[in-house]
């Protein structure tokens, strides 16, 4: 049984994430294998709201370059949360407007 700090690893905090806040929309990395349900899940209860819906992307892995070693960036899963009108904000992304 995975619990909600494991499915939710870290908020994104970048200047279109920071603008959806307004619509009381976040986005999170999540794991790979999470599910909608699991996600939802664990925002409501880490933070206390009311998730109205959630949509997931799979972001894949980019070529990159140091110096002269050819790479890849790593593949993960980006979670963007909606929550209902009636819910309150997340405290943590007010703090950064």
């Amino acid at each position: 049984m995975r619990t909600a700090q494991d499915i939710i690893l870290a908020p994104i905090i970048t200047e279109a994430s920071m603008d959806m806040t307004s619509a009381k929309k976040y986005v999170f990395k999540v794991l790979p294998d999470a599910t909608k349900p699991e996600i939802a899940k664990a925002v409501e209860e880490l933070f206390k709201v009311e998730v109205a819906s959630v949509n997931t992307i799979n972001m894949k892995r980019k070529p990159k370059r140091l110096r002269y070693q050819p790479g890849f960036t790593s593949a993960w899963k980006k979670a963007i949360v909606t929550l209902k009108e009636s819910s309150k904000t997340i405290e943590f992304f007010d703090g950064m407007n």
